[in-house]
């Protein structure tokens, strides 16, 4: 039976220095924390797309990927890495914003729709399924659907941007329980949070 823990891990946003503090780039924020954690760097590996980081995590070899590609062909740079590493879409966390949740909340899910996020869209189309795994990190809504763009391309607040990096600290407790594959533990402790 195949591993069922999690070996990829990407963080969806968009490359470039104008768009590094956006609410759209917290799957970006995410994986950063996670190789500054680890003390390892991320390199631009251009067969994938995208720059890539390799950790060991609860004693498993775990990929770090950033797509390059821009939110709308992230789908290409997953592929491409599941792909040549052998990772099944049930072994990919995609951490992505979530303008459904409220600034500080996480959620956990496999599988589900894309609500409009073409990063989500995207990967669901280049995997060609929607079994992969998502952390929801709440960023709000700004109230009015002819906002979104401008909204989720925006800088938070000092207080919001404070309260989504706390809570991908949450978020990077919950790792070894999600690559050890124990996902219904980690999903009680990410929902009670808050």
């Amino acid at each position: 039976m195949a591993d069922v823990g999690i070996r990829l891990i990407v963080g969806l946003g968009n490359p470039g220095a104008q768009y590094e503090a956006t609410r759209h780039n917290v799957g970006f924020w995410f994986v950063d924390a996670l190789a500054e954690g680890f003390r390892e760097s991320f390199r631009t590996e251009s067969k994938f797309h995208g720059d890539l980081c390799r950790v060991t995590l609860a004693g498993s070899d775990v990929r770090l990927l950033k797509p390059m590609t821009y939110m709308n062909r992230s789908g290409q740079s997953i592929a491409a890495v599941a792909r040549y590493f052998d990772i099944l879409p049930e072994q990919i966390l995609v951490a992505h914003d979530e303008l459904d949740l409220p600034v500080g909340a996480l959620r956990l899910k496999q599988g589900g729709g894309h609500a409009g996020h073409n990063g989500l869209r995207d990967t669901i189309s280049a995997l060609g399924t929607r079994d992969f795994w998502r952390l929801r990190i709440g960023i709000a809504h700004p109230g009015d659907r002819t906002l979104v763009t401008g909204y989720v391309l925006g800088h938070p607040s000092r207080e919001d941007a404070a309260s989504i990096r706390d809570v991908l600290i949450d978020a990077d407790r919950r790792l070894p329980d999600l690559v050890d594959g124990k996902f219904q533990l980690a999903m009680n402790a990410l929902h009670s949070q808050r």
